[in-house]
């Protein structure tokens, strides 16, 4: 008699999309797709990072990660798809590794994501993704519901769920899914949770989360013992690069709104520099100086911002001049202004700091670079927001947006109170912030100056039918 073993498919081949991430891939990567693949998971990440951070509600993350994703983590060919997304995931694993603070923050985010896209799958395809986990919890067979039938329905009440009919129930150690515990989502009975297939997103949440997290531990042993020496010529840099990376437009050469010149510097910083850059400006304006640190970080902002070499050199001039005198500027400080420009040395045509490289800065006595919100004091930085003109309840939420360290939140609320609307990108970068201020601020100007025309045509029409009337 012949023996017919019956297959067991996987979540992959009834269409699932989503990975486990057990296995590094066994493919052939190019250098180029390497980093792109990575920097596209990246901004998903990035973006499940501010949307937790400005507390949107479970439902507005779904359409968050949605949107995040196919934004994107798209292929050209469809049939790459779940390459880039496993290979991606591996770079970033890669990057994420090196440090206790950043494999927190990886393991919390792609957590996050998991969430999602496992309540985005079918029910066939959650069922096989369990499986493949191999959970050690059976379902619960007749006569164990009847025993507790009664109980599953008072919960599924409280929730306003009224019926559990064709519902399966797993029994499960209550320790493994503290979120349902906590919330009352779930019958408790000697140790022992109860849990709806539809709340079985908790319990494979639970176990990605401790394989990725043991995953990050021998991650970083293989770095540290092996990887980051043999592809210190290759991956090494990208790898290390990308976990401060950047991800926004290029702010090096100046846009539609970023041509200023020194009549408009004073008036620009008061409307439209974010608070790290208005701070430097007011302390050269009061001090005459600043270290080195704090010229290159206000200097190339304003070069972002289109103020042209030659009026970059008469400001500061004008500055270390009244300090430091005419010859030494001259001898000591110009040349590196020009260097900025490209204009000596290597002729590199240095970038604008990004809000990450401002944050990660580390700032001693007399500096007066980095981020505010980041190297203030709570009293400080009370006093600098109510200079901008932040106060009441937006002064308090900033406040606490720092004290949980989000700082460029915080920085994006700085940036709604004052301007009085939403600014749902979030702020990364310091000339973002003040390219966006300009664009609300454009409009009110244009309509003054037309206010202005329409005027100066009113009163010469006005003198042009009296001088009519006299002389008729």
């Amino acid at each position: 008699m012949e023996i017919i073993r019956s297959h067991k498919k996987t979540a992959l081949e009834v269409g699932s999309s989503l990975s486990l991430y057990r296995c590094a891939p066994h493919l052939e990567v190019r250098l180029d797709e390497f980093e792109l693949y990575a920097i596209d998971r990246l901004r998903v990440l990035k973006g499940i990072s501010d949307g937790l951070s400005r507390g949107r509600k479970p439902d507005e993350m779904e359409n968050v990660v949605s949107e995040l994703w196919k934004a994107n983590m798209r292929h050209p060919d469809p049939s790459q798809m779940m390459n880039k997304d496993i290979i991606s995931h591996f770079v970033l694993r890669l990057v994420y590794c090196r440090t206790e603070e950043l494999r927190k923050w990886f393991l919390s985010m792609e957590t996050t994501l998991f969430r999602y896209r496992f309540r985005f799958e079918s029910s066939e395809s959650q069922r096989l993704l369990m499986n493949e986990f191999q959970l050690p919890y059976k379902a619960l067979n007749l006569a164990e519901y009847e025993g507790v039938k009664d109980k599953l329905f008072q919960v599924s009440r409280s929730m306003g769920q009224y019926s559990n009919v064709d519902t399966t129930f797993f029994k499960v150690p209550f320790e493994e899914v503290p979120e349902l515990v906590g919330s009352r989502r779930v019958f408790l009975l000697k140790g022992n949770a109860y849990v709806a297939m539809n709340q079985a997103v908790s319990i494979v949440v639970s176990h990605f989360r401790s394989n990725l997290s043991k995953a990050l531990v021998l991650t970083n042993r293989k770095w540290t013992s092996t990887i980051r020496e043999q592809e210190k010529d290759r991956l090494t840099p990208i790898v290390e690069a990308l976990s401060s990376s950047y991800l926004g437009p290029d702010y090096s050469l100046p846009n539609e709104f970023a041509a200023i010149t020194l009549k408009d510097i004073d008036q620009l910083a008061n409307s439209s520099f974010p608070l790290c850059m208005r701070h430097l400006f007011y302390k050269l304006r009061e001090d005459h100086h600043l270290k080195h640190r704090g010229r290159m970080q206000l200097g190339l902002f304003l070069k972002g911002v289109g103020l042209k070499l030659d009026d970059a050199l008469a400001f500061w001039r004008t500055e270390f001049s009244q300090k430091v005198g005419n010859d030494r500027f001259d001898k000591e400080y110009a040349y590196s202004i020009r260097h900025n420009y490209g204009k000596e040395g290597k002729r590199t045509d240095y970038t604008p700091y990004s809000c990450q490289k401002i944050i990660s800065s580390t700032a001693s006595v007399g500096d007066h670079h980095g981020c505010p919100y980041r190297h203030f004091s709570e009293e400080s930085l009370r006093a600098a927001l109510a200079q901008t003109g932040v106060g009441g309840r937006a002064l308090d939420d900033v406040i606490d947006k720092v004290k949980h360290h989000h700082y460029q939140l915080a920085c994006t609320m700085t940036f709604e109170a004052i301007h009085s609307t939403p600014c749902d990108t979030g702020i990364n970068h310091p000339n973002q912030y003040f390219t966006e201020s300009q664009k609300l601020l454009a409009p009110k100007v244009i309509i003054l100056a037309d206010l202005e025309i329409f005027y100066s045509r009113f009163v010469i029409s006005s003198f042009i039918t009296l001088f009519q009337v006299l002389t008729s």
